[in-house]
């Protein structure tokens, strides 16, 4: 049964908090435009990351690197637009908050101002505390990303697992701790293992949104290209498909390029027809006129 949104009813932090108390999962997905951005609120997703994902999904760079502020606050826009009602939440890109606090503070103000956002997603470990404090304290609402951390992929050595050794564990529970601690509003946990994302869910009082990483978190997000199997970027292997975009859109350029070499479209019925009496009058203009045709 389709679940159909209030338009009215604005998300708020305040909501996800109470789905975090009342055990009630969170579906968040990410999203790119305006168009999709209104299924998704019409189908009664809202709660939506608008990820830097998109220089890999939308634009075909191998990492989100590539994402600028500029670019990423305007998909925040269109997509508020789509979904005013939805919790939006902007993905801050590469080097938007690592130099300083200082330009932390303002980029993220940036995406709350300018994209309309409900607050920001940072790449996140121990060493980036004081960034997150700082950037409560000056009322920006921090989602703390923590596990595989894609805008350190060239570190990294890749898109891989973090956090299976005990000890890799042990951290990532500390540095959970810690960002609580330090006024996170929500966690987003990347590519941990599903034991230690459990742990971790059940020690903390913020919503904690899994991203690959098991069924115990509070809620799941995944990217909109993944579960829509629209092949780009760097699906991951645990992904469930509900949709086949790729052949779906295939058959239908290939169906369309069929139709227009064999002149089946567009036919006189696909086409606009001027009034009886302005034709008549076109038609009496041209036996009048002289013929321009070049030779």
């Amino acid at each position: 049964m389709l679940v159909r949104m209030n338009p009215s009813k604005k998300v708020t932090l305040g909501t996800v908090r109470e789905r975090k108390v009342r055990r009630e999962k969170i579906a968040m997905l990410t999203c790119y435009d305006c168009p999709t951005a209104r299924i998704m609120s019409e189908a009664g997703v809202d709660t939506i990351l608008v990820g830097d994902t998109y220089a890999e999904v939308v634009l075909g760079h191998e990492t989100t690197l590539p994402a600028t502020m500029d670019r990423m606050i305007e998909v925040c826009q269109a997509v508020r637009r789509g979904a005013p009602e939805a919790f939006l939440i902007g993905d801050m890109p590469y080097l938007s908050y690592q130099a300083s606090d200082t330009e932390a503070i303002h980029n993220a103000g940036r995406f709350m101002a300018e994209g309309g956002c409900d607050a920001v997603k940072v790449e996140v470990d121990r060493r980036h505390v004081d960034t997150v404090t700082a950037m409560v304290r000056a009322t920006i609402p921090v989602v703390a990303h923590l596990g595989l951390k894609p805008q350190s992929v060239h570190v990294i050595g890749g898109y891989k697992s973090q956090h299976r050794s005990c000890d890799a564990a042990m951290q990532l529970v500390e540095e959970a701790k810690m960002m609580e601690q330090a006024g996170a509003i929500m966690l987003l946990l990347e590519a941990v293992p599903s034991e230690v994302a459990r742990e971790i869910t059940r020690r903390t009082e913020l919503a904690v949104i899994g991203c690959a990483s098991g069924p115990y978190c509070d809620g799941t997000v995944v990217v909109l290209h993944d579960m829509l199997g629209y092949s780009a970027g760097h699906p991951p292997k645990s992904i469930k498909r509900y949709a086949n975009l790729h052949e779906t859109l295939l058959t239908a350029f290939s169906t369309y390029k069929k139709e227009i070499l064999a002149g089946e479209f567009p036919l006189e019925a696909h086409s606009l027809s001027m009034p009886a009496e302005e034709r008549t009058r076109f038609e009496q203009r041209l036996r009048t006129s002289p013929d321009t045709t070049p030779p």
